[in-house]
């Protein structure tokens, strides 16, 4: 069944039977429960119901958009839907001091460590990947891919572009995108 046809049948169902149960009584039915929907930005929408959304949802979209101000250049990055991924948004705004790390990576000393529930198996770190080394208990921000990959490194997330800023960065400030 497509998420259309889903979406259709969980607005006829309840309609019916409201109709129904209207049917066999002298008082008028309460009206359907509403939803609205709102753009957010192009492409993307916002359902809002009387009725929270059903745990099988599958448009469900859980990552977060955050940005990054490297020596004043804004540059945008997308959390993955990991436990240390939210973990570190709850952290947000920071301002943090860069230090460079075989250059390879800019990395930082966090306020606290992450939670690292969950967390999958080691990955190679790649340009642009935002993650957090565990062992540490730091941020590291690759601007050159990693060649080895880590038990102790989670991917945070992606920039969306501008890779090229964090080789001379010096600070960084990291805020929820508005």
């Amino acid at each position: 069944m497509t998420p259309t046809t889903r979406a259709g049948l969980a607005r006829a169902v309840p309609t019916a039977l409201l109709l129904a149960m209207a049917a066999c009584t002298d008082e008028a039915p309460p009206p359907p429960p509403s939803s609205s929907l709102a753009a957010t930005s192009p492409g993307t929408a916002t359902v809002t119901a009387a009725d929270p959304p059903s745990a099988d949802s599958e448009d469900k979209d859980t990552t977060v958009t955050i940005r990054l101000t490297l020596d004043g250049h804004q540059v945008d990055a997308t959390l993955n839907d990991s436990a240390t991924a939210r973990d570190f948004a709850a952290l947000l705004p920071l301002t943090l001091n860069l230090g460079d790390f075989h250059r390879k990576e800019k990395i930082a000393d966090l306020p606290r460590r992450l939670s690292t529930s969950g967390a999958p198996d080691a990955v190679e770190a790649n340009p642009g990947d935002l993650a957090y080394y565990a062992p540490w208990g730091n941020l590291a921000l690759f601007y050159r891919g990693s060649l080895s990959s880590d038990a102790g490194l989670i991917i945070l997330g992606r920039l969306n572009g501008g890779t090229e800023r964090l080789a001379t960065a010096t600070e960084v400030t990291i805020e929820a995108a508005s």
